[in-house]
């Protein structure tokens, strides 16, 4: 360790510059996309090294990890310095000490990661280096591969598009940061109290209100957030004690927490870096993926609501905060809606992601002198800087260093392959393959965050999903090279099934971030709570499904608004079966009727073929809404009987 004065001060304007260097550039331009994406790298890079190991005195630092955040901005100036002259090289050849700086940058990167997620990342990335180098010669059958020199190796992933600085890296210094910045400026302006306390007061009342609280709480913070562990310990902090005084169990609490803070990755209209990534991977605009997720956000916050509302119920929690006004809080937070509204309207008027957030940002900070008490200074401005870069290092290494593995799955043709191979396994059945892409995504968020799982696993299984989901006659067409509009919409729902289902990362045991986040704040067995907030947020299972086998995403909107009214009731059905319990609890027979109308409410239309049985009434929705309505009425009837028995 050595000590250098003022170490906290100097990284903290350190940060400060990151920042308004990413701001500057996304704003007015001026570089190349190799050098931003290179800069980018080597600032978060520089920074994580830097700062993520603490130590007892903040003025220390480790030789080890200031000699590497020496060697990561190396990366950048030779980069700057060299890459004009790697091209004059007769026959591409590579000079010794490109190889040397490409393979640095590599070990740096997955250092970084190793730091800051531990060492499933790192062995992942290594091991398909190793298969496109030299073990996929020795695989015999389809994942055979003839290998390539390490020369040509790192000059794909240092010099081109295909590997560390290319399209994924592009994303994160473009659009996550500007996103993750905007989100930092809103919260040191104060939002982060201003959306509990409207929470609070819009659902604090009603049976359960705390737990309501949390959901309400973290589906607002999620519009600014996209972030589930951030969004977790914001959110989590106040609403935690709060579930917890009001009578819910802290496994419980902190499992609602998780689940509902996971929603922020889905909720629009950031969605967390997912869904700038689908925007690129898809060539759908921004624009469009955050308005078809609308619906299904709703959805998924909904089914929590329900769960905490039977919970609620059957231990007879009552709602609290019925004595706070939403108008005073709202007028002592309107400025907050000033900044929302401009980064909406910029989007819809055709704006893009990246100026649309930095004019947000200018708007959070003049908005804020509406106010008396919110009003944001140089302080607060310069802690909002230092904050962004901050809550950037990890995600941007991250999303650099799965540039890797993107590289190599593309590089070596894996994609094409392990998408034959579930058609093959699926037996060209989507219900099929969406399970098997469950499963995997069950595995990779053991090991990966959010945004890795997404990308890996959407450049393996989306093409296999699209193909499935299209007719025979429209596959042939596209197959046939003829261009259909209609065609990219399946493509987002295959997209947007994969990047429900890698929200596992967050819920699921052993590795779930957002659940550990919680458990922490709640002071509870972390695989415990990991497993509560796992069925808690069951709705991340059962929505993409609707993806697949309903217009919710492709259809037109009086489709979606359909599809969407009887989901609504088909989670609240499903929700009471899994709980077994409503006004008083559910007998075997009861609990299969509610099974029944939650799944003829949930499936497709029509896809019982009603008419062979019905005759006249041909709806499939119809037929579950009317056996959940008077099974609904029933059950209240036999529990109000069971009430007057009970007092008499």
């Amino acid at each position: 360790m050595i000590k250098i004065k003022y170490f906290k001060e100097i990284t903290f304007v350190y940060a400060i510059l990151i920042s308004l260097f990413h701001f500057g550039v996304n704003i007015w331009g001026g570089i190349s996309d190799l050098w931003f994406n290179s800069a980018h790298f080597a600032l978060l890079a520089s920074l994580g090294f830097l700062t993520y190991e603490a130590t007892k005195n903040e003025n220390e630092v480790s030789i080890i990890n200031l000699f590497l955040a020496v060697l990561s901005l190396f990366t950048f100036a030779y980069m700057v310095l060299f890459e004009e002259s790697l091209y004059a090289v007769a026959n591409g050849q590579m000079r010794t000490s490109d190889l040397i700086v490409a393979g640095m940058t590599i070990v740096l990167a997955v250092e970084m990661v190793r730091k800051s997620t531990g060492y499933i990342i790192p062995f992942i990335i290594l091991s398909c280096i190793a298969y496109l180098l030299f073990l996929g010669q020795h695989i015999d059958g389809i994942f055979a591969f003839a290998g390539m020199t390490p020369e040509r190796f790192l000059y794909r992933m240092f010099y081109t598009s295909e590997g560390l600085f290319g399209p994924i890296a592009t994303i994160s210094s473009t659009y996550v940061f500007m996103f993750i910045l905007f989100a930092a400026f809103l919260l040191k302006s104060g939002a982060g109290d201003f959306i509990v306390d409207v929470s609070s007061a819009v659902a604090g009342k009603y049976t359960g209100g705390t737990g309501h609280v949390a959901v309400f709480s973290s589906a607002l913070m999620g519009t600014i957030s996209g972030s589930a562990v951030a969004n977790t310990v914001s959110t989590g902090s106040i609403t935690i004690p709060m579930m917890k005084k009001a009578g819910f169990k802290g496994t419980f609490a902190a499992a609602v927490e998780a689940a509902a803070s996971t929603g922020g990755q889905i909720m629009p209209p950031i969605m967390g870096a997912g869904a700038f990534i689908m925007a690129q991977m898809t060539h759908i605009p921004f624009v469009t993926i955050v308005t078809v997720s609308i619906l299904p956000a709703i959805l998924y916050f909904a089914s929590i609501a329900f769960y905490i509302n039977i919970h609620a119920k059957e231990h007879n929690i009552k709602g609290e905060n019925s004595d706070v006004k939403i108008l005073p809080i709202l007028r002592e937070g309107f400025h907050f809606i000033i900044p929302l509204s401009t980064l909406v309207g910029l989007l819809v008027y055709g704006f893009t992601p990246t100026y649309a957030a930095g004019i947000a940002i200018f708007a959070i900070i003049f908005s804020s002198y509406l106010t008396k008490n919110k009003r944001m200074g140089i302080k607060e401005i310069f802690g909002a800087l230092a904050l962004g870069s901050q809550n950037m290092v990890v995600t941007g290494v991250l999303l650099i260093a799965v540039g890797v593995i993107v590289g190599v799955i593309n590089i070596s043709g894996i994609g094409i392959t392990f998408s034959q191979l579930i058609m093959e396994w699926s037996g060209n059945s989507l219900l099929i393959a969406i399970i098997l892409i469950a499963v995997a995504s069950l595995v990779l968020g053991m090991g990966l965050p959010v945004t890795a799982s997404y990308v890996v696993l959407s450049v393996l299984s989306a093409p296999a999903l699209v193909g499935l989901m299209l007719s025979p006659e429209m596959a042939a067409l596209v197959n046939a090279g003829i261009e259909m509009p209609e065609v990219a919409m399946y493509l987002l729902s295959a997209h947007l099934i994969i990047f429900w289902l890698s929200q596992d990362s967050n819920l699921t045991p052993p590795v779930c971030l957002a659940a550990f986040a919680a458990a922490a704040i709640a002071k509870t067995p972390p695989m415990k709570t990991g497993l509560v907030a796992w069925k808690v947020g069951k709705g991340m299972y059962i929505i993409p499904l609707l993806f697949a086998f309903t217009p919710l995403i492709n259809g037109t909107w009086f489709e979606r608004f359909e599809v969407f009214t009887f989901a609504m009731m088909g989670i609240a059905s499903f929700s009471i079966v899994m709980e077994g319990y409503w006004d008083q609890k559910l007998n075997v027979i009861e609990r299969i009727v509610f099974f029944i109308a939650a799944i003829l409410l949930l499936c497709p239309d029509n896809v019982f073929n009603m008419e062979s049985y019905f005759g006249i009434i041909q709806n499939t929705h119809i037929i579950g809404f009317i056996i959940f309505a008077v099974s609904m009425g029933l059950h209240k009837m036999l529990s109000r009987e069971a009430k007057i028995y009970i007092v008499n």
